[in-house]
């Protein structure tokens, strides 16, 4: 799907990036407001925050490629399983990212997106998986949704670009459907 333009000042800048399977979406934190900032855990020097959306039992049991068993890839395809948001800090801007450039109405849908795939506690808060994050710079927080082979962490992101009238894809499974949209 090509991309609805509201408003013709593209003057924000995102990105997208990809570890080979997985896309997740960059936002700098200065494009985020206290509600969406709010429970995530972050340093003041941490100028970008990275979210992907997936699988509980695979994100939290293959931190590598390597980690990855039959068992977990097809309870994570076929049954149906909790999902968590994984966000990663980022001091610096990586040369790998894509860039994307976006207006404030679009960076506003998207950023009621991301906040609204959080699952919270009832006191509002986001639900964080202490000491389960791969490093020292990433963490798990408990997510809307339910992961499958029709619903992927690919399909996330798309969905995502979707609504705030990004360039998305039909369905992309994938990383490469949406990374072809951007190159």
């Amino acid at each position: 799907m090509e991309r609805k333009i509201e408003n013709p000042d593209v003057d924000k800048t995102i990105y997208l990036s990809s570890n080979g399977v997985h896309l997740s979406i960059i936002i700098p934190k200065t494009y985020m407001d206290s509600v969406q900032l709010s429970g995530v855990k972050r340093e003041q020097s941490d100028n970008y925050l990275s979210f992907g959306w997936g699988d509980e039992d695979f994100y939290l049991n293959t931190p590598t490629w390597g980690d990855l068993t039959f068992s977990i890839a097809f309870k994570a395809i076929f049954l149906k399983s909790a999902a968590l948001m994984h966000v990663t800090r980022y001091k610096n801007k990586r040369s790998d990212w894509i860039e994307i450039k976006i207006s404030e109405t679009e960076l506003a849908k998207l950023n009621a997106y991301v906040l609204n795939t959080f699952s919270t506690n009832e006191r509002g808060m986001k639900i964080i998986l202490e000491n389960q994050g791969y490093t020292s710079t990433d963490d798990f927080y408990k997510a809307q949704g339910s992961f499958s082979c029709f619903k992927t962490c690919n399909s996330w992101v798309n969905s995502g670009f979707k609504e705030s009238g990004l360039k998305s894809c039909l369905w992309t499974p994938f990383d490469f459907g949406l990374l072809n949209k951007y190159k």
